[in-house]
């Protein structure tokens, strides 16, 4: 059995619309239809002229999906883009928004012969749901970044401030987005990520600062505190994340709170700091095998 969301079939030509029985509907209201049968072979009508043919895993989600944890319905949808699935053809099995559904996907790359696949699903001259490259460019700007990074750190690794600030980034800063910052209560750890960025990366960098505080902190006075300790008078503060009071089992409340600092413009500085680390790393893994476990 197959499914599709509440019987809608698309209206052509009518975008925003959608049609289900009878009725017209505005484009919201197609998320919130039942879920109802609609034929034994295959999932709905597809807008490109062709059938697409769902999976008994896809069928069941489809089924039981007001029931699916935020996580089911995720792993739902990327496996069906791992399958070579464009984002109309699950979304014509899943109730589900495209923007929704490339932010599950957006790790996920097809291979040439998935994308061959759609290609050949689709009329002369349609290119809708065929994926278009458009970070190549991109990628090969990092690529390039990374290997010059990855060339310079065997010069640089006979400077001590350059180790000291590379290490201290792989413990403590960002490493997960492109942006490059530190997170510290330490002042003197913040001032060496400033005087390291300064003098490896960007003389001219730009900082913008940020604070964590406890309910009850001193705002004004934590602003103050931290342009002053960091070095940087006249730095600009996003929003302050203030944390609710808690049960008042902890005592150790930092008066001034945790200071964040980010480089502006600095997704290229990351990644040539995530390159230099690799650098530092990968001697470390080599010879980290002559160290015996727990010490």
């Amino acid at each position: 059995m197959s499914y599709t969301r509440g019987g809608i079939q698309r209206l052509p030509g009518r975008a925003g619309q959608i049609r289900t029985g009878d009725l017209l509907l505005p484009k919201q209201t197609r998320y919130q239809a039942a879920l109802q049968p609609v034929g034994d072979n295959c999932v709905t009508d597809s807008p490109y002229g062709r059938a697409v043919e769902a999976t008994s895993f896809a069928v069941e989600a489809a089924a039981t999906w007001p029931a699916l944890t935020r996580w089911e319905r995720a792993e739902t949808g990327r496996a069906l883009r791992r399958l070579g699935w464009t984002y109309g053809e699950i979304m014509e099995v899943l109730p589900v928004g495209k923007g929704t559904l490339a932010g599950w996907c957006k790790e996920i790359r097809l291979t040439s012969e998935q994308i061959e696949a759609i290609k050949a699903r689709r009329p002369p001259g349609v290119r809708t749901g065929i994926p278009v490259d458009t970070q190549r460019k991109r990628r090969l700007e990092i690529g390039d970044i990374c290997d010059k990074a990855r060339s310079e750190a065997a010069q640089l690794l006979k400077e001590p401030l350059w180790v000291a600030g590379t290490v201290l980034y792989w413990a403590e800063g960002a490493k997960t987005t492109n942006d490059l910052s530190l997170v510290n209560t330490d002042p003197i750890a913040l001032r060496l990520f400033i005087t390291w960025v300064r003098r490896y990366l960007c003389p001219e960098a730009g900082f913008v600062l940020s604070l964590h505080l406890h309910e009850g902190n001193d705002e004004p006075a934590a602003f103050a505190y931290w342009r002053r300790a960091v070095g940087l008078e006249a730095a600009r503060f996003t929003k302050t994340f203030i944390k609710p009071r808690g049960t008042g089992h902890r005592k150790n409340l930092l008066p001034h709170g945790v200071c964040r600092v980010r480089v502006r413009r600095s997704s290229d500085h990351w990644n040539r700091v995530m390159a230099w680390i690799e650098a530092i790393r990968e001697p470390l893994r080599e010879s980290t095998g002559t160290i015996p476990p727990g010490r």
